[in-house]
């Protein structure tokens, strides 16, 4: 390996990628990069969709080279290609989709693939492969085909086979995207533990704030070019940065942000707010400080959504399994009503998308029913007459919307269904504009190829090629994963906007903190059974509930609980009876009642 002082060393980086027509070259992706990074650091890269992140892991990893400037890696030019395998040897990639990664027939042999490539010999490639199995909940589904696992599941195969490696400079692009939050925790844990034990190099490139607070050093890439780097605690005091690069704080963050403007006591400057234990002692003792003389605060309470009515969709003790031996689903029974967002959420693997998968007719009951309510009459899935009718009425968008899109424009793509449903030619130019109008695209978008979008647009027109038949249920699953945060809120801006005209939504989700703001109502799922249905409000307040059915609690509610607990060492009595998932709403239930509970008397 070549000497160096810097791990990894960019200076002065301009790319490009080649044009479609391979006549030229696009806009750079990079424009006059310079960044450093030390062996054994922890670092993330933040920045909007489109600002050059995941072109910079390319670039690391030798899968592009600079047009311009120079970049080492482990002290060798990547350019140079005497070094290309010093550099790739050395070096696992986890990108966003983990079905561009998965290569080998069986779940086992994609984890070996890496490893046998580098010439490990057994039985150590055994060890390595059953370790990476064991650590990534995959060890019992060594034997299966990689085809057969859920979206979640193959993203823990990617990462699998990257720890099989043994890398010595480990590179993620969005890899716990599809990951629920418990299986998040732990991958994040164990990275930790290699960054720490075993002095890996680690780059995480992530839209998570709070994934980001975890790491030494964050660098902001806007436009190709480092907007910013530092600490996570001096990126995110900086407001002005954040708000230029379409980012947003951690939980944590705004939470005392809340509570400086509720309490009217600044923070100061010296005390290092990344520490969670740290960050809720200060809001704690702020709050504590404030209550002595300050009255009670007006809460401002989320409005909930009263257009809810009858039943538009009921799944029936629905079961289904791929194999005689594994049930996927087990005894469904559920109501969706007509007017609501409903959440769906559950740990990897847990039957999300095979259920959701059922109510537009992909897949047929094995036993039981799913029917569709409609005021022509009812439908059900199992009917094969029924079919076409269904999947006018219920749109389905899946984990990867552009791989929904194959026209030769953006126009033909979202015309597509309706030259399938026979509706007249006259009408599909007010249809496609009418679709567009809802999902935020502009008109001149409609001439250009679907593939030169970007990732966002792609999914818009995606949902639009399914809106564009009108139906009275879309089904999205992870509908803002790979999302930045700017580019999140507007893909809920447009669910809610959907909900408003009439649309029922469901939406399969691993982030608890859109689901808890945005549903009516949470379905969760466990090992192939429904097992609650119920208010964001009463599905997170009970922890100990969540933790037994695998999932997580919002972020904010997670340190609003640390909070109260450190109110209550000074206020033993304290009771906070509402939930809520807004920070400052938040702060504001721990003020009041830390006042009525006697933090205000001297």
């Amino acid at each position: 390996m070549c000497e160096t002082a810097k791990l990894i060393e960019a200076k002065d980086v301009v790319f490009s990628y080649h044009s479609d027509d391979g006549e030229g070259y696009d806009s750079p992706a990079i424009r006059g990069l310079d960044i450093d990074i030390a062996q054994g650091e922890y670092v993330a890269f933040l920045g909007p969709n489109g600002s050059g992140k995941s072109t910079l892991a390319k670039l690391i990893d030798v899968l592009e080279v600079p047009n311009e400037g120079k970049i080492t890696v482990f002290g060798c030019d990547t350019t140079d290609p005497l070094h290309f395998w010093t550099i790739r040897e050395n070096c696992a990639v986890v990108f966003q989709n983990p079905d561009n990664q998965i290569v080998g027939t069986t779940v086992e042999e994609d984890v070996a693939f890496g490893p046998e490539n580098l010439g490990i010999p057994n039985p150590e490639l055994r060890n390595r492969v059953d370790d990476a199995l064991k650590v990534t909940g995959l060890f019992t589904k060594r034997k299966l085909p990689a085809a057969s696992l859920s979206g979640g599941q193959k993203q823990k195969l990617a990462i699998a086979g990257a720890l099989a490696m043994d890398p010595k400079l480990l590179i993620l692009d969005e890899s716990t995207a599809m990951l629920d939050p418990v299986s998040r925790d732990e991958f994040l844990a164990l990275v930790e533990m290699m960054h720490r034990d075993k002095g890996v190099t680690v780059v995480s490139i992530t839209h998570d704030m709070d994934e980001a607070a975890r790491c030494e050093r964050v660098f902001v890439i806007k436009d190709g070019k480092v907007a910013g780097k530092g600490t996570p605690s001096e990126i995110f005091k900086n407001s002005e940065l954040i708000k230029s690069a379409g980012l947003e704080r951690p939980a944590h963050y705004r939470f005392l942000s809340a509570t400086e403007e509720i309490t009217g006591i600044k923070i100061p400057e010296n005390v290092d707010i990344n520490s969670r234990e740290a960050a809720s002692r200060l809001a704690s003792e702020m709050i504590l400080e404030a209550v002595k003389t300050k009255g009670p605060v007006d809460l401002r309470k989320k409005e909930k959504n009263d257009k809810a009515g009858n039943t538009i969709l009921e799944v029936k003790d629905l079961s289904f399994g791929y194999d005689e031996s594994t049930l996927a689903l087990k005894d469904i029974n559920l109501e969706v009503r007509k007017g609501e967002i409903l959440a769906i959420v559950g740990r990897t693997g847990c039957g999300k998308t095979t259920l959701i998968s059922h109510f537009n007719a992909l897949i047929a009951p094995q036993k039981g029913e799913v029917i569709i309510h409609t005021e022509t009459g009812d439908y059900k899935t199992s009917n094969k007459k029924d079919k076409m009718t269904i999947r006018s009425k219920i749109g389905l968008v899946f984990q990867y919307p552009e791989y929904q899109l194959f026209e030769e424009s953006v126009y033909k793509d979202i015309q597509y269904g309706l030259i399938r449903m026979g509706v007249p030619s006259e009408k599909h130019e007010k249809r496609i504009k009418e679709a567009i109008s809802l999902v935020g695209i502009d008109e001149s978008v409609l001439k250009k190829s679907p593939f030169e979008l970007s990732g966002g647009q792609k999914r818009r027109v995606a949902m639009a090629g399914v809106l564009v038949m009108r139906p009275s249920i879309l089904v999205l699953d992870e509908p803002a994963s790979g999302l930045d945060p700017h580019g999140r809120k507007e893909m809920f801006k447009i669910i809610h906007n959907l909900r408003e005209n009439g649309t029922t939504v469901i939406i399969v989700t691993h982030n608890m903190d859109e689901a808890a703001v945005n549903a009516d109502r949470i379905c969760c799922i466990k090992d192939g059974r429904i097992i609650s249905v119920t208010s964001p409000e009463e599905m997170f307040s009970d922890y100990s509930k969540c933790k037994s059915m695998g999932i997580d609690i919002p972020k904010i509610t997670s340190f609003s609980r640390k909070v109260r607990h450190m109110i209550r060492e000074t206020v033993p009595d304290i009771k906070v009876d509402d939930i809520s998932f807004d920070p400052r709403e938040s702060c504001e239930l721990l003020f009041n009642a830390a006042l009525k509970y006697g933090g205000g008397r001297s």
